[in-house]
């Protein structure tokens, strides 16, 4: 047949002679370009995108969900509204990002979101319904303001709207203001029969000073997917903490035109969750001194007395968290009248070894002075003098418990048996030996429920938990995610975060949190720059407050060639889970074609599914189009199992030699305080849990200068401790600091509040 004639002017009379069939494949998705004077029809769904000449298009039903009973529109009243979407003929250069296919001068480039492709029919004809009423668009400006300037720039809509187009009933959540909800478990037990919807993670090429845009990607991708590609998309992102928000790294919602607003509201206290974890760890900590004191200056019957006093009436009594106390140690009586002294002696007395404490304080600020303290220094505390100190917030056990609890049972149990340390006899010390499992429950019970919040371009976003990548697992929430999968249902997308390079935060998600959980993601994606590669190929240092060097705004395909044997191992090892791999390449002003053409090159020859170039920092949505499409198609293809790295049947050395070997060491080392514990943990029957290596985040081995992929390094295992509530063992393979410190110039000298307007300024 011949191609259409292309109209000159009048887009809607044009498009009323394209016809509507209900009955066309509902499985393709289409768009179609206006490039200068020819048509174009960009299909998906199988396992490439082509480009060919259109004849006709035929418009599908989008998907049934809870928006389908909407009265579909006349097209000849909308289509220059919601069919075709225009974009700016020359697209908004910015200093940070620019589109790497611009139609050209004097072009327009509309994009048709529905489907399938036969004759004309005559009019009157009908689209499908609207799309959805919070869907934005953004008028992007270039250069690229500040990402608060952007934020404020855009009216969140009420999170009640958010919520409803999930189809959300007010049962279902509890606001937190305009712009913020909780959403509460119990929706699970409404959806359970509910098909989960596809499942994708984004980690990153192993870190460097130059940035890579993980959290900009990942908010990217699913405003592309949810506005432009008419999915039911959710981004499930980590709560950030204050530290590196005043400190030096800035906030985590995103940047440029990719962005989750309110953005101070995300960066700062939003919800609550880190000072209730704040708060629940700080009380353990308490009851851990507290119980040392007492034990010291008391007998075992006057301690048991006071553990167990009587009523008015005479009567003792044991509180239900000490029952378990009492089921550990297998004593089966249920009056505390009739207990034995030794009994007595066994139940009361913890008999805690101060040197083996491994609780810490903390608060989420970055305040390096607290490194390293010494307590109980007052008079009262009789001489209980001992040295301990603060960990930031996000680094606490509980961070890590919230992370990777499935239920309020589960976090129940799983807060009672966290390890404090072990009694001088080597037996460890829970927190509900201590008596406190409960009570940090109550202090968790709101923080377990993830909050609801909204990009940019109206998609919603749900933020939870927030546990370091090097020292913990690195993710967001199982419960976030599961609440995810069930609300976009069957054909849906949830893309979640993982912190860190792939070797560290990727690696956790499969072995660790899709443990627990079991979920099975069906893409994983890895974000690579130009310039962070080029550092992995050798390029010169970066030093903070200098101009970069020539290398990394100039065109160097050899540099970045070398530097993809960076990425070229991340894809090999998160290829190995099973999953299909797509790269996102987040593209720079500097970059040139034939340095793209290297990376994708490299990443194909990896073993990538797809690698595809994106500017989502400059254009939003918009600018990862491609890489929504990349996605839907790894996601439509996956059929491989899920392969975790290594059984859990394994020995804590054999699980920790299997990670070595997949960074690419020749062997392990093990320091003589490693080998105690591991035979300690052993002994106490935790050899069978997970293992979450702690290691430096900018490189493969423990050698933070070793670029690229570095191989036959031995990996030293310098000490191993346990997360017992959480659920993992961690080696630590060099010195990892829990508490970091401020740089000369934090991120605060530039946060300010207009008092005028309540707006706050200069948050990044």
């Amino acid at each position: 047949m011949d191609l259409l004639a292309p109209p000159t002017t009048n887009y809607p009379n044009y498009l009323s002679s394209v016809r509507y069939d209900r009955k066309s494949c509902n499985s393709m998705a289409v768009a179609a370009a206006l490039c200068s004077h020819r048509f174009f029809l960009y299909k998906t769904g199988c396992c490439c995108t082509a480009a060919v000449p259109i004849r006709a298009i035929v418009l599908c039903p989008r998907r049934p969900d809870a928006r389908a009973a909407r009265r579909p529109q006349p097209i000849n009243n909308c289509a220059s509204q919601r069919l075709f979407r225009p974009i700016a003929s020359t697209p908004p250069a910015s200093s940070h990002h620019h589109h790497h296919h611009s139609p050209g001068p004097g072009r327009n480039r509309v994009i048709a979101r529905s489907s399938a492709v036969v004759a004309p029919l005559p009019p009157p004809l009908l689209l499908p319904e609207m799309p959805s009423p919070t869907i934005r668009r953004l008028d992007v400006a270039s250069p690229v303001p500040a990402d608060i300037d952007i934020a404020n720039s855009v009216e969140p809509l009420p999170v009640a709207d958010i919520a409803a187009e999930l189809g959300l009933r007010p049962e279902h959540y509890d606001l937190y203001g305009k712009y913020k909800a909780k959403v509460l478990l119990s929706v699970l037990d409404d959806l359970k029969a509910q098909q989960d919807g596809y499942y994708v993670v984004v980690g990153g090429i192993t870190p460097t000073p130059l940035g890579e845009g993980k959290s900009t990607t990942t908010v990217g991708l699913c405003q592309a997917l949810g506005a432009f590609l008419d999915k039911k998309v959710i981004t499930c992102l980590r709560q950030p903490s204050q530290g590196p928000t005043f400190g030096i790294k800035g906030g985590a919602a995103g940047g440029g035109y990719s962005q989750v607003i309110p953005m101070d509201e995300f960066n700062l206290h939003m919800t609550g969750d880190i000072h209730a974890i704040t708060a629940a760890n700080n009380l353990l900590a308490a009851a851990i001194d507290t119980r040392i004191f007492h034990e010291n200056s008391q007998s075992d019957k006057a301690l048991f007395n006071r553990l167990c006093p009587a009523n008015k009436e005479g009567k003792r009594r044991f509180a239900d968290v000490m029952l378990r106390r009492l089921t550990k140690l297998g004593i089966s009586k249920t009056d505390p009248n009739e207990l034995t002294p030794d009994e007595v002696r066994r139940f009361a007395r913890l008999d805690i070894d101060p040197e083996s404490i491994t609780w810490r304080r903390v608060m989420d600020v970055n305040d390096r002075f607290l490194r390293k303290i010494t307590i109980g220094q007052g008079p009262e505390e009789k001489g209980m003098v001992r040295e301990t100190g603060f960990d930031i917030s996000v680094a606490s056990e509980i961070m890590a418990v919230l992370a990777l609890t499935t239920s309020l049972a589960d976090m129940r149990e799983r807060l009672g048996r966290m390890v404090i340390g072990n009694s001088k006899s080597g037996e460890p010390i829970t927190a509900d030996d201590l008596g406190v499992g409960g009570a940090l429950t109550v202090l968790m019970k709101d923080a377990i429920h993830p909050t609801l919040m909204q990009t940019l371009e109206g998609t919603p976003v749900l933020v939870h938990a927030g546990p370091f990548a090097n020292i913990a697992h690195g993710n967001s929430s199982i419960v976030a995610d599961k609440i995810a999968l069930k609300l976009v249902g069957k054909g849906g997308f949830v893309v979640t975060e993982a912190g860190f390079g792939a070797d560290i935060g990727t690696e956790k998600f499969m072995d660790i949190k899709c443990r627990y959980s079991g979920l099975v993601p069906q893409c994983a994606i890895i974000v690579a720059t130009i310039r962070a590669l080029k550092m992995h190929g050798g390029g010169p240092e970066v030093v903070a407050g200098k101009p970069l060097d020539h290398a990394y705004v100039s065109e160097n395909v050899a540099l970045v060639e070398a530097g993809c044997v960076n990425l070229a191992k991340h894809i090999s090892n998160t290829r190995s889970y099973g999953v299909n791999v797509v790269v996102a390449i987040n593209k720079f002003a500097s970059d040139t074609e034939a340095e793209m053409n290297a990376v994708r090159n490299a990443s194909m020859a990896a073993g990538a599914f797809d690698a595809v170039v994106c500017t989502h920092h400059a254009h939003g949505g918009k600018g990862a189009v491609e890489l929504g499409l990349a996605v839907q198609r790894a996601c439509e293809s996956q059929s491989e199992p899920l392969k975790f790295l290594y059984p859990l049947e394994s020995s804590i050395k054999e699980k920790i030699e299997s990670i070595a070997k997949f960074y690419g060491a020749s062997g392990v080392e093990y320091f003589e305080q490693a080998e105690k514990q591991i035979e300690m943990y052993t002994k106490q029957g935790f050899s069978n849990l997970p293992i979450c290596m702690a290691k430096t985040q900018y490189s493969f081995s423990h050698v933070p200068s070793m670029k690229g992929a570095p191989t036959g390094f031995v990996l030293p295992i310098r000490d191993v401790r346990a997360s017992i509530g959480a659920g993992f063992i961690y080696p630590l393979v060099g010195t990892m600091s829990t508490m970091p410190g401020l740089p000369t110039r934090p991120c605060f000298y530039e946060i300010d509040i207009d008092t005028a307007t309540g707006k706050v300024m200069g948050l990044s």
